[in-house]
Formats: structure tokens, C-alpha cells, sequence
């Protein structure tokens, strides 16, 4: 899942390897899910987060303080130098794979595919865990996108 709202997204700033604090509704955001994980009975054998705080904070809540694991393979997509940025400076999508393709490379950041195969590998170690049935990954939306794109 991706982690709750934060003051980068409400103020429209670039965040990927930079990290802002869960707003209150991004708290709100967070207490909601834990809610409805109650609510439908599902109960997690094991947490994993982001190392970001953003994401750390939406475990912690969703879970109930539950003992989870940091996995630096979760972040979200490294935009370089736009870190910080307001998201008016994001270039065009490419349209045919709905990403911003290899970009944010000749600014220190990471491409696409970079993203993708991080997660990839990271959520596929995870799954080939042994006893790993219910299992709650709190990532980030562009690194969740990518890992989806397959």
C-alpha cells in the first residue's frame, strides 16, 4: 500500500528520496485502512516498510505499532536534483508507458525500469519467504506504479 498523505504532496513538491511528514490527514488516511484491515479481519503475518519516514509512520499506524521490517528496496523512485522541487517542473508522462522513462537520470535520480526492477526483486524476495501468507508491504506511489507496469 502507499503510505498516507504528506506536507510535500499538499504543498505539490517532488518528494522521492526526500521525505515530509504524514499530514493529519495522511494520519486519518492511515487509522482508516488500519479500520477496514480490522473490519474485514485480515491480521498480517508480517510488515514490511519503506526505510522513508512517511511510509514508516503509515505502518506503525495501519499496524498498531506491530513489529515490521525497513527495506531500502521499497523507496520511492530517486528524482535527483528535482528532490524538493514543485511538481510544475515534472516533464511530460511518456504516454506509451505511462512513466517518465530514463529523465530523471542526467539529474542524479533513477529511471523507470531502475524502479521497477528494485521492486521488483525486493517484493519477489519477500513473497518467496517461507510462511509469508498475509503479508503488508507500505511503499510509495511512483515505486507501486512501476512495480505494477510488468
Amino acid at each position: 500500500m502507499r503510505h498516507g498523505q504528506t506536507l510535500f504532496n499538499q504543498r505539490r513538491k517532488i518528494q522521492g528520496a526526500c521525505d515530509s511528514p504524514l499530514t493529519q490527514l495522511g494520519r486519518e488516511q492511515a487509522q482508516a485502512a488500519s479500520d477496514y484491515f480490522k473490519a474485514q479481519g485480515i491480521q498480517f503475518d508480517y510488515v514490511y516498510s519503506s526505510t522513508q519516514e512517511r511510509a514508516c509512520d503509515t505502518a506503525e499506524i495501519v499496524t498498531n505499532n506491530q513489529s515490521y521490517e525497513r527495506l531500502k528496496g521499497l523507496k520511492e523512485w530517486n528524482f535527483g536534483l528535482f528532490e524538493g522541487e514543485s511538481e510544475d517542473l515534472n516533464p511530460p508522462r511518456d504516454e506509451t508507458r505511462h512513466s517518465y522513462g530514463d529523465y530523471f537520470l542526467d539529474y542524479g535520480g533513477e529511471s523507470d525500469l531502475q524502479v521497477q526492477a528494485r521492486m521488483t526483486a525486493c517484493l519477489t524476495e519477500v513473497m518467496n519467504r517461507p510462511h509469508h501468507q498475509e503479508v503488508l508491504a507500505v511503499s510509495h506511489g511512483g515505486a507501486v506504479f512501476m512495480f505494477t507496469q510488468q
